[in-house]
């Protein structure tokens, strides 16, 4: 699609300039006509406090369409994203076009700022999964030429394969939440996975007998009413070989579609549970856009593929098992799967890899969204430092993240009177809080761990600036920028 120039195509049918807030833009001569220039100085006045001036200009009986982008002071990264998702969308409605990327004076000094935020953006709004159209729709994505107009090609490349990385990893687990469940089951899951060995990530998968001997049996539980096989699949990027520090480990839960079990869902909206598998495909991205970019750092991450059925082999409520862990959990409700998935994939991840932190991702709970709705995920941890971490990364790329308390009394509503603990409260409230306590019990050796729980934030259900409606790829910016500014030599 893209096309690097030092010169505008006079073809295209639209051109995206760049100004200041004073309505000016840099090299003015060396791409427009004085006439132009005298065209787009009538609209001066119309800019005002808008951030966009769409212009039709008239040279030699030829009408071409300019759109002026007003670059704010002291934009931050996320603005520059948000700049790329808008102009994508404005493009998007054309065949070929032009993005003028130094017309204005702090992208000309801030080039590969601009340029790989603007970029990320743009790739993630023209984000469109349309594997099983099997009518070809005409009217969206029309943009075959682009030409990208800058005197630093070197510079402008590095921007495209920076932005690239990152968007690649997103549309992964775009692609993994997206696909229904009846064609991403556990198996195929693993198989999307061992594919990633071909960018250099090391990959190990876990059977259901390998587990069993494990005593992976909360994990087990929780699929043994399915026809599909669970599995446990460990992805390792050991991009610093030199060093002997610890790795850094995420974990993630990969319910690829939940029924609730035996604690039947209601079937309205039930077809979402598909994207129950969120944490599990943030992680697998995450890795994907580590191995492409060579991250300097060791990583692991763990995801834990089961689906949960209905079945006559389903687990019961009120069944008892022994978790990896060594600890006994009576299962109250099998519709609170996913903290079963989780407690055996942590305490397997912190006792073979002893990480220097664990994160886990998962759509864990309704609660969540009651509370936060769609713009933060729930932080829960017991580090302060690695939650402020987490919470201000996330507010870089608008993949926020908000902390809730953990405390000895939530802690304590998780005790079973049959075994060592239940998979839910049954007093009422805090089901979020009280779920993330029940996953703190699978932390053994005090790790530093965070738990985010991406319910209400793993599918969009409107278009944003630079996310189409679905499938969102939350967290794989946050967590790779956790990764590079504070982990990665």
């Amino acid at each position: 699609m893209f096309n690097i120039s030092h010169n505008l195509n006079k073809k295209a049918q639209i051109t995206i300039v760049f100004v200041d807030k004073n309505f000016k833009f840099l090299n003015q001569a060396n791409f427009f006509s004085k006439k132009e220039l005298g065209q787009i100085s009538l609209f001066k006045n119309d800019f005002g406090k808008s951030d966009f001036l769409k212009i039709d200009l008239l040279e030699s009986g030829k009408k071409q369409k300019i759109i002026l982008y007003k670059i704010k002071e002291q934009s931050s990264e996320y603005d520059y994203q948000k700049t790329g998702g808008t102009v994508y969308s404005e493009l998007s409605k054309f065949e070929s076009a032009n993005i003028l990327l130094e017309s204005e004076y702090s992208i000309k000094k801030n080039n590969f700022l601009f340029c790989s935020n603007f970029l990320l953006g743009f790739f993630s709004r023209s984000y469109n999964f349309k594997n099983y159209k099997l009518k070809k729709d005409n009217k969206n994505n029309l943009l075959k030429h682009l030409s990208l107009v800058s005197s630093e090609k070197e510079n402008l490349n590095k921007a495209i394969k920076h932005a690239k990385d990152i968007f690649e990893g997103i549309e992964e687990t775009r692609n993994l939440v997206t696909l229904p469940a009846n064609i991403l089951n556990p198996k195929k899951f693993v198989d999307e996975i061992t594919k990633l060995k071909k960018i250099g990530i090391s990959v190990e998968i876990l059977d259901e007998k390998k587990m069993k001997s494990l005593g992976m049996n909360a994990l087990l539980g929780v699929g043994q009413g399915s026809s599909n096989d669970s599995y446990l699949a460990i992805m390792r990027w050991n991009g610093d070989k030199s060093s002997k520090e610890k790795p850094l480990a995420f974990v993630g839960k990969g319910v690829c579609f939940d029924t609730g079990g035996i604690s039947l869902k209601p079937a309205s909206h039930m077809e979402d549970m598909k994207y129950d598998m969120g944490g599990a495909g943030t992680v697998t991205g995450l890795m994907k856009t580590l191995a492409l970019r060579k991250a300097k750092v060791n990583v692991v991450g763990v995801v834990g593929l089961v689906e949960n059925m209905a079945d006559g082999n389903a687990q019961r409520p009120g069944d008892v098992v022994i978790s990896y862990s060594g600890q006994s959990i009576e299962v109250l409700n099998t519709d609170a799967e996913g903290r079963l998935v989780l407690a055996d994939a942590i305490a397997y991840t912190e006792d073979r890899f002893k990480p220097k932190f664990i994160i886990n991702l998962a759509t864990l709970t309704g609660a969540i969204v009651v509370a936060l709705g769609n713009e933060y995920a729930g932080m829960f941890s017991n580090n302060d430092k690695l939650a402020q971490a987490i919470y201000e990364t996330g507010l870089k790329d608008n993949e926020k993240a908000w902390r809730f308390p953990l405390h000895e009394n939530y802690d304590r509503l998780m005790d079973s009177k049959i075994a060592d603990l239940q998979n839910i409260n049954y007093s009422g409230g805090a089901g979020s809080i009280t779920a993330a306590q029940f996953l703190q019990r699978f932390i053994k050796n005090n790790t530093p761990w965070a738990h985010l729980d991406i319910a209400g934030m793993a599918w969009a259900k409107k278009d944003t600036e630079v996310t189409p409606e679905g499938a969102t790829g939350y967290g794989v910016k946050l967590l790779n920028r956790l990764v590079k500014e504070h982990y990665e030599k």
